[in-house]
């Protein structure tokens, strides 16, 4: 249908849609205002609660609930576009969108040359954007706006929130409250009649498929708490929902501009979405797409007789398929680095090793999967989202190997220890990083107790480590665990985990116990140095002062030792000697008994010979008479006699001094 902007010759004011026109465009000021305020404040806030907490779930919900009402508000700009050129058409004022106009009283004041220039700018912009189609640009403005918001909260690896409080109430209810609204709107809308407004069913599709977002982020927030996550998960895909449908209006946008629009002809509504018509009960997608290509293409699928078979075979087909769909979750493929656990009606039969196994269908039969021997490290720090990442073999070290005492470690917790201080006992702290390399048993019996006897292995091992860990701790002290009991600490360690956790039956077997690190606190480790430092200082003076005195001790003890062993050496001389004189006694008083004066003659010549062996004497002997001759003693002289001697001179060959006279 065609028509003049401003015909006067009541062609189309007979015409309800053209009749309604301004009272449509009344609506849509009011709907398109009040979601793009609403999208305003829903979106600052994310960006807020963002600048302080990047990981919460309320920056996806209310991110993802902006941008479907910002899609709601682009859908309700191009309606409200379509009634502004019919109610201009017929000669009626249509409401602006805008909260504010330019005035036209003569009165003003005139412009200065600067408001002039920008106002001739303005204008010549405003004709381009009509020339190029200024509703297109706005839609497929609008929808990228509403992507980047959906692209801004895209996080698959949000943590599990806590428990739903009060405010995750409040909210919920809230957003309940506008749901209801959404739909008695829609409802509205639905019942609306498409001569009267056109462009109200696909207004109302429209509206649906924001309920379906706020329906979804009330489940998400309803939902929340403990260990579950998948009410964030679920909110973060809710995003899929306006990210489909901004996508689809952009794509509307851009094919609308090679086809423009003559003048005088009537608009059509450029964000009519065929995503959200499929939102309906009962869902029609068929019926749907065939309206869509009779609509548009004229082609009428209802005179195809095949289609009409695929019609009335889809869900035999359907229900074949999912049937045997259903039969093969009875197949199940372990791989080689796991195990299965087979239960038959909730009860474990079996343990089935890696390969191809054929069991009763879900939920008759279920298989759950264990690991088989593969081996996993556990810290004892608390997050384990804070785990230390894999470095490249053959790159630079990770800031994780620096084991400095003054730097703190992701990976460290603090652990009080027994201290002694100024002969008193008390506590210390000290930073430490124990590491557990531990697996699941590889007999079936451990895979059973693993998986039955606990919801979570690693945090069951946790628990029980930092329990050991206090209890063993409590009984050493600082210099110990630092010194020569830091060896012995991870066998005693390991042995008592693993005491405990083959007293809960738990199937976990650790294998190594390794201490990284233990050392006083990052902000203690100077003074804890200087300390050293004074200690290390003391015992080496202590040890040089020992050394010196050892010395002293030694020598005295050499000095002693030597006057001992010289008096002891002169006592056995001086013993020697009276032994020698007493046996010399005992022999001469022998031989005198026996020889008689002899013996004494004898020794007396002895000793005067000794007396008088180097000296040049004469010897008179008063018992010499006139009568008696001289008498010499030969038993001292040796052959040869002297030579130059004659025969029969009987001198001996000896010297003068040697004679003896009687």
């Amino acid at each position: 249908m065609s028509a003049k902007p401003a015909s006067t010759d009541g062609q189309f004011e007979e015409t309800p849609r053209f009749q309604q026109a301004s009272l449509h465009t009344l609506r849509l000021a009011r709907l398109i205002q009040g979601s793009t305020l609403t999208a305003a404040l829903l979106w600052l806030g994310a960006l807020f609660i963002g600048v302080f907490d990047p990981a919460s779930q309320w920056v996806v919900v209310l991110a993802m609930n902006a941008a479907a009402l910002v899609l709601l508000a682009a859908a309700g700009r191009s309606a409200w576009a379509v009634a502004r050129w019919r109610a201009e058409a017929i000669g009626h004022q249509a409401v602006r969108l805008a909260l504010w106009s330019a005035s036209d009283n003569p009165d003003d004041p005139p412009l200065s040359a600067l408001e002039r220039g920008l106002l001739r700018i303005g204008l010549a912009g405003r004709r381009q954007l009509q020339r190029l189609g200024s509703e297109a640009l706005w839609l497929a403005g609008l929808a990228v706006l509403a992507l980047v918001m959906v692209a801004s909260a895209w996080r698959l690896d949000l943590p599990a929130p806590a428990a739903a409080g009060q405010l995750h109430w409040l909210a919920g209810g809230v957003l309940a409250l506008a749901a209801f609204a959404l739909v008695v709107a829609e409802r509205h809308l639905a019942s609306e009649n498409p001569v009267v407004w056109p462009e109200a069913a696909d207004l109302a599709a429209q509206i649906r498929w924001l309920v379906a977002v706020q329906v979804l982020s009330i489940a998400c927030l309803l939902f929340t708490g403990g260990e579950r996550l998948w009410p964030v998960r679920l909110a973060v895909l809710t995003g899929l929902l306006p990210a489909t449908l901004a996508m689809e209006l952009i794509l509307r946008a851009l094919f609308s501009v090679f086809s423009p629009r003559r003048a005088g002809q009537e608009p059509r509504l450029l964000a009519r979405s065929l995503v959200c018509g499929l939102l309906q009960w009962p869902p029609r997608p068929l019926a749907f797409l065939r309206h869509e290509l009779h609509q548009r293409f004229g082609i009428d699928l209802r005179q195809v007789w095949a289609f009409d078979f695929m019609r009335r075979a889809a869900l035999p087909v359907l229900a074949l398929v999912a049937m045997v769909g259903w039969l093969l979750t009875g197949v199940t493929q372990i791989a080689m680095d796991n195990r299965g656990i087979y239960e038959r009606f909730g009860n474990p039969v079996e343990v089935w090793q890696p390969g191809l196994h054929l069991g009763l269908p879900w939920p008759l039969g279920r298989v759950l999967v264990v690991d088989n021997g593969q081996v996993h490290e556990l810290a004892t720090s608390g997050d384990a989202a804070l785990a230390d990442p894999l470095a490249d073999a053959e790159g630079p070290a990770p800031a994780a190997a620096n084991r400095l005492w003054d730097a703190s470690h992701i990976s460290e917790n603090a652990q009080v220890i027994a201290g002694d201080g100024g002969g008193r006992q008390n506590f210390q702290i000290v930073n430490m990083d124990v590491r557990f390399i531990y697996r699941i048993g590889l007999d079936d019996r451990a895979a059973l107790a693993a998986t039955y006897h606990s919801t979570d292995v690693a945090m069951l091992l946790r628990t029980i480590a930092n329990r050991v860990l206090v209890r063993d701790f409590a009984s050493r002290s600082l210099d110990g665990v630092l010194g020569a009991e830091r060896q012995a600490l991870g066998q005693d360690i390991g042995a008592a985990v693993q005491a405990d956790l083959d007293r809960l039956d738990s199937g976990v077997q650790v294998l190594v116990t390794s201490v990284e690190a233990i050392h006083p606190p990052a902000g203690a480790a100077n003074a804890y140095h200087g300390v050293q430092a004074a200690q290390i200082t003391a015992q080496a003076l202590i040890a040089r002062d020992r050394g010196k005195a050892a010395e002293q001790n030694s020598q005295a003890w050499t000095k002693a030792t030597g006057l001992d062993h010289q008096a002891i050496s002169s006592a056995h001389e001086t013993e020697a000697r009276a032994r020698i004189a007493e046996l010399r006694f005992s022999a001469e008083r022998s031989a005198w008994q026996q020889a008689g004066q002899a013996f004494v003659l004898e020794q007396y010549l002895d000793h005067l010979a000794k007396g008088l062996g180097k000296a040049s004497s004469l010897i008179i002997d008063h018992r010499l008479g006139a009568a008696q001759a001289p008498t010499l003693d030969l038993r001292s002289y040796a052959f040869p006699l002297d030579p130059a001697a004659g025969p029969g001179t009987g001198k001996p060959a000896t010297r003068p001094d040697q004679e003896r006279a009687h």
